[in-house]
């Protein structure tokens, strides 16, 4: 697993990325209410605003961390968006993007490199 600056965790099978968002971040924005994902099959590059999360504390735009096409999405969560909150780094993910170029995964952090982020 690698995660970014921006708190989404990155697990990588092949050429198959599944993306969510940390435990920390989840603990941050409080009880999750809402969530909409991508559809299969869009295309987004890295920075792009692919999720969008609401909180009884705030509203968060997720940006793709890998230019990719999205291949599935956790449905689950759009009928149980609190699910986050319970399982945010297992059954909570938000989607998989097929990545041709996995090189920038590179620039993201390891575990151990996150919890000391966090701090």
């Amino acid at each position: 697993m690698k995660f970014t600056e921006e708190h989404e965790w990155l697990d990588v099978d092949g050429d198959i990325v599944t993306v969510g968002i940390t435990a920390h971040a989840a603990e941050q924005l409080g009880d999750v209410v809402f969530i909409e994902l991508p559809e299969v099959g869009d295309e987004f590059a890295k920075d792009d605003e692919i999720v969008v999360i609401e909180s009884v504390k705030a509203a968060s735009d997720i940006l793709s961390p890998l230019d990719g096409e999205v291949v599935e999405v956790n449905q689950a969560l759009t009928e149980t968006p609190g699910k986050v909150n319970d399982d945010p780094q297992g059954d909570a993910w938000f989607f998989k993007l097929k990545v041709e170029d996995l090189s920038p995964m590179d620039d993201y952090m390891e575990e151990a490199a996150y919890k000391t982020f966090i701090g």
